[in-house]
């Protein structure tokens, strides 16, 4: 939601009270990231004004004490979305605090990138795929549906399940990943993370979170998770605590439903719930910088009934970092691939 504007009184010599609001940006204003924010305050002339200091989400980014006018910050060091501006105003020995706010947007059109299949593997239909990893030679998968949702080592060239544990029948289970020696798996409406050894499959632990769990990744720092809007949240690597967030956008504007997700070579790739795109994402920023199309791997004339074509969306993005093999796949899809992108 849009933070509301507060204005504070001051009384003039005379009685009458005046404001002091922003005269730019306008609240709400969307300004496409790398332009300047422009800062400007509509301050009476009988104001005796002695200093001003501007504030972009808590972070001091201009002073002023000898002239009150237009000012610009920039806005290239940003992440998208929406951002909080407080103006503190010192007049006669008294500070006023002013709020707005701004939405910084992409003004980036993603790049389409090609791709070619490179090899195409069969796949588990009764796996409701929401986490796919490349581990160690293998395939770690976890599924959803209540009653259904599983945790498993997947051989990649059979597409059989090696090993698995199924989760209690009130958990429908999302993205996972390892980290280490453990696997951390997230629950859809549950707000509730379980941890797992990783070869044993045993439960170690569980954590809570705010909000959906979807989608997983790790940047090699932090881990990155998605809840269905167009955040993704970074996530401490040792206590599973939120540390922050990006917001995700194209030209266009906020790119809802983010899910499954991978980290390769410095950026994210994030399937898009309801779409059968992967988008790529800069994690500085949260800007699209690039899309990839895989309508054609969809299968046709496979699911039967409505809720399986319902369901029929790509969902599953694995990375192979030392092979450099990229796998995707849908969810109940008969076949993964192997598939290399082409800028």
């Amino acid at each position: 939601m849009l933070a509301v504007l507060f204005c504070l009184a001051s009384c003039k010599p005379d009685g009458k009270d005046s404001y002091i609001t922003f005269s730019a940006p306008q609240q709400g204003q969307q300004i496409v990231l790398g332009q300047p924010i422009p800062l400007n305050l509509d301050i009476d002339k009988s104001e005796k004004v002695e200093e001003i200091s501007y504030y972009l989400d808590g972070k001091l980014k201009a002073y002023l004490h000898d002239h009150f006018g237009p000012v610009s910050i920039k806005s290239d060091s940003l992440s998208l979305g929406y951002k909080n501006l407080m103006a503190i105003v010192t007049k006669d020995g008294k500070k006023d605090t002013i709020t707005t706010n701004i939405i910084l947007t992409s003004g980036v059109t993603p790049k389409p990138l090609s791709y070619k299949v490179v090899n195409t593997f069969p796949h588990d239909t009764s796996a409701y795929t929401e986490g796919l990893a490349y581990v160690e030679g293998k395939l770690l998968e976890s599924t959803g549906e209540y009653g259904n949702s599983k945790l498993k080592y997947v051989d990649l060239k059979t597409g059989k399940t090696l090993q698995q544990i199924q989760l209690p029948a009130q958990y429908f289970g999302e993205g996972s990943l390892k980290l280490g020696n453990k696997i951390i798996m997230l629950t859809w409406k549950e707000n509730t993370g379980f941890v797992f050894d990783a070869q044993t499959f045993k439960q170690l632990a569980t954590f809570p979170f705010s909000r959906e769990g979807w989608g997983l990744a790790f940047d090699g720092k932090k881990i990155l998770r998605t809840d269905g809007s167009n955040r993704i949240w970074f996530m401490n690597a040792d206590t599973y605590q939120e540390e922050g967030y990006i917001e995700v956008y194209d030209n266009k504007g906020p790119v809802e439903q983010l899910n499954e997700l991978e980290f390769i070579d410095g950026k994210i790739y994030a399937n898009v719930y309801q779409t059968d795109k992967i988008i790529r994402i800069d994690p500085k920023t949260g800007i699209v910088e690039a899309e990839i199309d895989l309508t054609a791997l969809v299968p046709k004339n496979f699911f039967k009934t409505q809720d399986e074509q319902n369901g029929n969306v790509l969902n599953g993005i694995a990375w192979d970092a030392k092979g450099k093999r990229l796998f995707v796949v849908g969810k109940k899809w008969p076949k993964l691939y192997e598939i290399k992108l082409a800028e």
